[in-house]
């Protein structure tokens, strides 16, 4: 099984090293996918790729946010938003969700014929138990004649784009249906597939299983991308030894430390990583992060945000996840984070920034620490009969299309 890390080919793009930004939602916007892309870049610079570097290839690929077929259809003005890139990406990766293969159909389409992506990638593995019980989401999968259609519809509409789908074990032990859905995404013309090595019921519960990829690995012959429990730049190694996986998509590992995808270019093109950043670097970091989010969202909208709030305030709010995600491990970081969560204008987090000690190494113990999403077993509901009509390929009603997070 084991192997060295090799190009993968989707459509016109090649992925080297192959390493996926997951999309999560309010999370993967522009700033954020440009901060990771920027450290991806600058580490394939210092490395200068493997001997079988060539020109053209992409230093991982940094997926949007989740957006719904539907909405995208009718015009929706936040779906549109979502769907927005900035001027300076390249490749333009879209994940996009829809449970009606008609809509799904005609979203293609519309991203196709507008020129708006190099890649869609399809989102199968949400686990929020308001999906779910409408039989959207990780449901789907459950339903290989549904999943068939839909993709049919997403690979027939995006004509040369290359198309990847991400799904989730199964629904729970009882109902796995990773190996169907490989199956769907290579019979159906995907140009890789994504597993998320959990089952809807595990949600982000510790312990993916990674044997579950090596399973898939050994019955497709299309490049399969491996998720769970990547938090350093080694577990990606040791997941592509162990599993044999093409690449691995990374998801909270990255939350508050983009430089990880510095880690992994480095790593999988052979060179060892340096130690992380001390504080005063995270905190560099942070108020660019925090910048870019102003300026993004300027563009994006009107001079006073939501609830009266200035673009800054708006901005900065939005930001407050990820300065405690930044923060996370470091000395005093509790009564920081505090202070963090009240900062609306750049210059108050410049001024609370300032004040600490740029010189505070990052803590080993904050390298694993959970970030985002966490996870406990649950019950996954299903709409009434769902178990006992797996071969029927009608989709569920518009209401599973809700907007929801992740998979």
């Amino acid at each position: 099984m084991a192997q060295s890390p090799k190009p993968v080919r989707l459509g016109a793009i090649e992925l080297w090293p192959p390493v996926v930004l997951a999309p999560m939602a309010g999370v993967t916007d522009y700033p954020f996918r440009a901060l990771c892309r920027r450290f991806a870049a600058e580490a394939f610079a210092r490395t200068g790729g493997p001997d079988t570097a060539t020109p053209g290839q992409t230093p991982g690929l940094f997926v949007s946010e989740m957006i719904t077929a539907r909405p995208l259809v009718e015009g929706n003005r936040k779906t549109l938003r979502l769907a927005s890139f900035g001027p300076d990406e390249s490749p333009r990766s879209l994940q996009l969700y829809g449970v009606d293969p008609y809509h799904v159909g005609e979203a293609v389409k519309r991203l196709v014929g507008e020129g708006s992506i190099d890649h869609l990638d399809m989102n199968f593995g949400c686990p929020v138990p308001k999906v779910t019980r409408r039989g959207g989401g990780s449901a789907i999968p459950a339903k290989p004649k549904l999943l068939a259609k839909i993709v049919r519809a997403a690979v027939g509409a995006a004509g040369e784009i290359p198309v990847t789908i991400k799904f989730r074990k199964g629904i729970d032990d009882r109902l796995l249906t990773f190996r169907d859905a490989g199956r769907v995404g290579q019979d159906e013309g995907c140009a890789a597939v994504g597993l998320h090595a959990r089952t809807a019921a595990q949600f982000y519960e510790d312990g993916a299983d990674w044997d579950a990829i090596a399973e898939l690995v050994d019955l497709l012959t299309i490049p399969v991308f491996g998720n769970g429990d990547i938090w350093e730049a080694d577990d990606a190694r040791r997941m592509m030894r162990e599993t044999g996986c093409a690449g691995v998509i990374i998801g909270r590992g990255c939350l508050g430390r983009p430089w990880l995808f510095a880690e992994l270019v480095e790593l999988l093109c052979g060179r060892q990583p340096g130690a992380p950043p001390r504080f005063g670097v995270v905190a560099a970091i942070m108020r660019e992060h925090a910048g870019a989010m102003v300026a993004w969202s300027g563009r994006e909208g009107s001079e006073r945000g939501r609830a009266g709030l200035s673009v800054e305030q708006g901005a900065l709010r939005a930001f407050r996840k990820h300065a405690s995600w930044y923060t996370k491990g470091f000395r005093g970081s509790t009564a920081l984070r505090e202070r963090l969560m009240h900062v609306e204008t750049l210059a108050e987090l410049d001024e609370l920034l300032a004040s600490c000690d740029p010189d505070e190494p990052f803590p080993d113990h904050a390298l694993r620490a959970v970030r985002g999403k966490r996870g406990r077993l649950r019950k996954v509901v299903l709409p009434a009969g769902y178990r006992d009509e797996l071969d029927d390929d009608r989709p569920p009603a518009a209401d599973a299309e809700q907007l929801s997070s992740g998979g």
